[in-house]
């Protein structure tokens, strides 16, 4: 059960038939990479507050995401290079080559399969939702961080740079998407974006997470009781340390007000807002820190 969750008033509103349409399009994703990325099981399934029953169990998946905008962008077809970490992205946990990790992305912006490499490179798996290949993160070696948290990444062949400031392990966080998740721990962190417009929650909308090390991903709103997913956007096992939370107007969405986890209202910039979350040390306890939009 999650902590710190008001959950009866937004089970009110699917109950009360207060759901708004979903949005029809991801918000604006400026200069950074385009479209998203996942943890899932071999199949594409979305796994429970990405915590995992064993690291064999955690496969990649891409794409537009998870209750994306049907006209919402994948990841730019081309290479792309991936690994695990810890979740300040300084010890680096894959344990193989990194031509070993090596996946192509197609022109409908999923996986479409490994690169070839002699025989290194991961299993795969098929998503049924998509149509796209999962790709399984292991090996990699056990993370060192004392609330379990694991962080994945990914980024553009071209963009893998061993000079550039600031590089973990040659992926630039300005180029690089990354998702979080654990193995075996059951700790709940999280950071959940909701959107009401006219008092009903929205599912279908995007939000953009930035990371403590400048990484990023996005993730939209939606209804799933069986992954805790209560008219949210849910970025799990966010790592201690200040992260950034963008949302931006999206159709159907014009940006009335942002409220931080404090209770904050973020100032709105044109047709966006930026707020910063600072996530405590996870051996603290389960803790959802919140951002709510309300749309115009």
């Amino acid at each position: 059960m999650k902590a710190k969750f008001a959950l009866p008033s937004v089970i009110a509103l699917a109950t009360a038939g207060l759901l708004a349409p979903a949005a029809s399009a991801a918000p604006p994703g400026g200069s950074q990479l385009s479209g998203a990325i996942f943890t899932t099981d071999g199949s594409g399934v979305p796994v429970n507050l990405n915590i995992y029953d064993a690291k064999e169990d955690v496969y990649l998946n891409g794409g537009p995401g998870i209750n994306a905008p049907d006209d919402a962008a994948g990841l730019p077809a081309g290479d792309y290079y991936f690994q695990v970490t810890d979740p300040s992205g300084k010890t680096l946990l894959s344990t193989d080559a990194i031509n070993c990790r090596e996946f192509t992305v197609n022109s409908s912006g999923v996986i479409e399969d490994v690169v070839s490499a002699g025989g290194c490179e991961h299993a795969t798996g098929a998503d049924g939702e998509d149509g796209g290949a999962t790709v399984q993160l292991f090996p990699y070696a056990n993370t060192p961080n004392n609330g379990g948290v694991y962080k994945v990444w990914v980024t553009p062949v071209d963009k893998y740079d061993c000079t550039a400031p600031g590089n973990k392990n040659c992926f630039v966080p300005r180029h690089s998407k990354v998702d979080n998740f654990k193995v075996r721990n059951p700790l709940i962190v999280e950071i959940d974006v909701r959107f009401f417009k006219n008092g009903a929650a929205l599912d279908g909308y995007g939000a953009e997470w930035t990371d403590t090390n400048g990484a990023h991903n996005i993730k939209f709103s939606e209804w799933n009781p069986s992954l805790l997913a209560y008219h949210e956007a849910h970025f799990e096992a966010t790592e201690q340390g200040t992260h950034s939370i963008k949302v931006s107007s999206q159709p159907g969405c014009a940006l009335g007000s942002v409220q931080g986890p404090d209770g904050s209202l973020a100032k709105i910039k044109g047709s966006s807002a930026t707020v910063a979350v600072t996530v405590a040390d996870h051996t603290q306890g389960d803790y959802t820190y919140r951002v709510d939009v309300t749309c115009n």
